[in-house]
């Protein structure tokens, strides 16, 4: 093939070689909630910057929409979450799909490429893949922890699934699909002007910045021993189950060192609220050592109390690898409605709830689930976790487990598509 015949932005040698560029490339794209629509926009960027044919077709939210998509309709459509809900839903779920394989149709996509949302995006992918449509799936469903068995419904609707974590790719390399470990995007998008910056400066500019701080710390200059993140959780749900046990724990604490402070970083202002409220409720001495803050003009708000804090105190979830890779120490706390517990051990595989953990196929932080997420038990692991010994050892092997993320999260989605794509599909 003469190069005249390779479209520019696509003569890069890591991308291989392709079908001359004879007419633009159609993708479909869904994604089905708000975190979706980050990461559809990050694929999309990158995509861009490979293709300037490229025509987006789907359903996304405003920073797809930013990247060319003419949305089909709100992505909030799609956004049902809870069993009662999704039931209720159905019939425009339903009719959904219904709307977007049709629009898929008449602008004869060459591509789909389905952003999470496994339960929609997989049922769309399974009736396009018979058409020739090369299908993607960004975002495994979590077979590697429960239900293996689902790999066939995902085989028979996709060619490539793209995985955020490489503890993912085992089982699809066992039922022998393709299956590329692309990286969370939070290992491209954490600043690492948080981890470089000394920590006193960093906790300065903090508090320069937000008057709620100011006013906390006023009274509190030179007179702090150690700064503890909290984050309870992002839903109501969970503030409500897990705060209550956090500041069981904290109460204690603060008993052992009166000079020990607090902070709690809320998605928004109606979360602060709610946190507030549950605050209020307590003790003189544990409402004057916490403070609750929302910061509406810095987007990764949460990122800058986390990292300068000394250690952090949060509930499982996206947040633990968010502190891992700030290279922050913490303890995780979690806690479900018992029957639900109880169902999720039966169902799931995985020895550990929280990222790190399984990331290092070891205990590297601790874990306090269900009976034994006590008042108790919450000071006495924080206060051991601040002892220097514990705490460098942690943070040691904190370091090492996101090394070997970084390692092996070393493909490019947009590379790894376009590759798979051209080799796959009848785009010509």
């Amino acid at each position: 093939m003469p190069d005249s015949a390779i479209p520019s932005k696509l003569s890069d040698t890591r991308l291989g070689s392709y079908e001359p560029k004879t007419k633009p490339l159609v993708i479909g794209i869904v994604a089905g909630e708000v975190s979706g629509d980050s990461l559809g926009a990050d694929f999309m960027a990158q995509m861009n910057n490979l293709r300037d044919d490229i025509i987006w077709v789907g359903v996304g939210g405003i920073q797809m929409q930013a990247q060319g998509l003419q949305s089909l309709f709100p992505l909030s459509r799609l956004a049902v979450m809870g069993l009662i809900e999704v039931m209720s839903q159905l019939p425009d779920l339903f009719k959904a799909r219904r709307e977007l394989l049709t629009a898929f149709d008449r602008a004869n996509i060459d591509w789909f490429v389905g952003i999470d949302a496994p339960d929609f995006n997989l049922r769309v992918a399974k009736k396009l893949k018979p058409k020739g449509v090369f299908c993607v799936q960004y975002v495994s469903p979590s077979i590697w922890a429960w239900r293996e068995s689902r790999i066939h419904g995902i085989k028979a609707a996709t060619h490539l699934v793209l995985c955020l974590f490489p503890f993912e790719l085992p089982v699809y390399e066992r039922h022998n699909h393709p299956a590329i470990c692309v990286g969370h995007p939070l290992l491209r998008t954490i600043d690492q002007v948080l981890i470089e910056t000394p920590m006193t400066q960093l906790r300065s500019e903090l508090v320069w910045h937000n008057d709620g701080l100011q006013q906390f710390f006023i009274e509190r200059f030179d007179a702090v021993s150690q700064l503890i993140c909290v984050m309870p959780g992002s839903r109501r749900g969970e503030i409500t189950a897990i705060l209550p046990l956090m500041l069981d724990g904290i109460q204690k604490l603060i008993l052992l060192d009166p000079k020990l402070c607090f902070i709690i970083p809320t998605v928004d202002q109606n979360h602060q609220y709610i946190v507030q409220d549950v605050i209020d409720k307590r003790s003189e001495s544990l409402r004057a050592a916490i403070v609750v803050v929302y910061d509406d003009s810095l987007p990764t708000f949460s990122q800058q109390a986390m990292a300068a804090s000394d250690m952090v105190m949060l509930a499982s979830g996206t947040a633990t690898l968010e502190a891992m890779l700030l290279e922050r120490p913490m303890v995780v706390i979690y806690q479900l409605n018992q029957l639900t517990y109880r169902i999720a051990k039966r169902l799931v595989k995985v020895p550990y709830v929280a990222l790190p953990n399984i990331l290092a196929g070891d205990a590297i932080i601790p874990e306090l689930i269900q009976e034994q997420a006590t008042g108790d038990n919450i000071c006495r692991t924080v206060m051991q976790l601040l002892q220097p010994r514990a705490y460098d050892e942690q943070l040691s092997a904190l370091v090492e487990t996101k090394r070997i993320l970084q390692q092996q999260s070393n493909h490019n989605p947009a590379d790894s598509v376009i590759q798979q794509g051209f080799a796959q599909s009848n785009y010509r």
